[in-house]
């Protein structure tokens, strides 16, 4: 277990985050946070990085239209950003943070862009997720 490991741990609980999987090998959690939307958080302590990973949707049909909007809405985001997974399917939210100078207030910065992102971005969201 890396060192960084336990301080995540406490910020997740102080966030008032339910874990619900913990891998203390492999430095990962999953936790959800039902007031923000949040749900199956994926949370990787790899040293030097905290990795934040939250599925949004499996790709339907690919579209310049879904890669556009994608990244016009990265630009608006406060943390974080709109990736592909490796096999060019899932959609992702994405944030990487330094661990060696991680504190309480950017780990909430992270959640709370998520936050707002699914409440403000859901309508057009969900219509690439039918797609």
């Amino acid at each position: 277990m890396n060192c960084y490991f336990d301080k995540v741990k406490e910020f997740l609980l102080e966030m008032g985050c339910t874990i619900r999987h913990v891998n203390g090998d492999d430095g990962l959690f999953v936790v959800d946070n039902e007031e923000m939307g949040i749900r199956n958080l994926v949370i990787g302590c790899a040293d030097p990085i905290l990795i934040i990973e939250q599925f949004i949707f499996e790709i339907g049909q690919e579209s310049i239209e879904l890669y556009k909007s994608l990244l016009q809405k990265n630009r608006d985001m406060i943390a974080g950003a709109f990736v592909v997974d490796d096999s060019g399917t899932k959609v992702l939210f994405r944030n990487t943070l330094m661990l060696e100078n991680l504190d309480l207030n950017e780990m909430e910065g992270t959640f709370n862009a998520l936050g707002l992102l699914l409440s403000e971005y859901s309508d057009e969201l969900l219509r690439f997720a039918h797609q």
